[in-house]
Parts: structure tokens; sequence; C-alpha cells
């Protein structure tokens, strides 16, 4: 995982992306009990093209000119499968300027904050993300004005209701 990590940090000096941070299940293992997970998912902000539409092109070939090989939806960058996910909406654009840096394994590296988790989780609604922000409410791992303000900017309150019911 170190070296998966190096290689991000580089994609990103070498202006591939402008900021990514780590989320989904392996950013929930930052602050929980380690989950199943699969692959690494990584958040990233793009450069948009010359007509203004966002592509993952650019990460794909400076991974594959790095002899990097993409497996279905990944690319596996030193064994580790890692899906690139563009921030695609406020929500994760601030996620990702607010994402915490953090040293794992060696390797300085960026994860989204609990209280945006949680609101991606809210956000994207499935099953699985319902027990992951079960598991941060029970396991007390966040700062609640903190995601009150979130949930209020994003307008997820009312999921929030039902899913704390």
């Amino acid at each position: 995982m170190r070296r998966t990590l190096e290689v991000l940090n580089e994609l990103e000096r070498a202006n591939v992306f402008a900021r990514y941070a780590i989320g989904g299940a392996m950013g929930a293992t930052f602050y929980l009990e380690p989950l199943l997970t699969f692959d690494l998912d990584v958040f990233v902000l793009l450069q948009p093209t010359a007509g203004g539409l966002l592509s993952l092109a650019p990460i794909f070939d400076a991974l594959s000119n790095r002899g990097y090989a993409e497996e279905g939806e990944c690319v596996s960058i030193e064994g580790v499968p890692v899906q690139f996910l563009p921030a695609y909406n406020s929500l994760l654009e601030e996620a990702l300027n607010q994402a915490q840096e953090t040293l794992y394994e060696g390797s300085v590296t960026r994860v989204l904050r609990s209280e945006h988790l949680v609101a991606v989780c809210l956000r994207t609604g499935r099953d699985k993300d319902r027990e992951r922000a079960r598991l941060f409410r029970e396991q007390g791992k966040l700062d609640l004005p903190y995601l009150a303000s979130i949930l209020a900017r994003h307008h997820l309150e009312e999921q929030w209701k039902q899913w704390t019911k």
C-alpha cells in the first residue's frame, strides 16, 4: 500500500489530477475497524478538458506509461486495485478540499473526514452505506456539529433523520 500511495502522490505532483483523497470503505478504516473491501477508492479533482468535460484518461495514460494495467474499472498499482472517482458534485469537492492529511506506512496521504464519508454514504444511499454510517454513529467517530453543517449545506438532513430513526 505504501508504494501505491507514493504513486498517487507522484501523479498529483505531476498535475495528472489537482488533488486526491481516499474515500469509501478503505477511507473508513482510518476511523473504524477494518471493513471488507476489494479496492482503494480515490476521489480526484480533475482538470477539465478544453471542451469542459472531465476525463479519467490522463490518469489511465499516466499509469499505463508507468507500467500499471487496467483491471476492469480499476488500475492495479503495486498490487492494489485502485478505482479513481471524479469529484462530480459540490459535496465531493468540499470533501476533497477538507480531507485530512495522514501518515500511512511512512507515506503522506489524504483521507476524507469521517463526517464527509458519512455524507457521501447518505448521498449514495446503498445498504452498505447505511451500515457504514451506523458504524460511524455507534463508534462515536463523528463531530456532530460539523456533520450537521455538512448535511445542511448539501440538503441531506432528511436522509440523516430517516437513517437515524
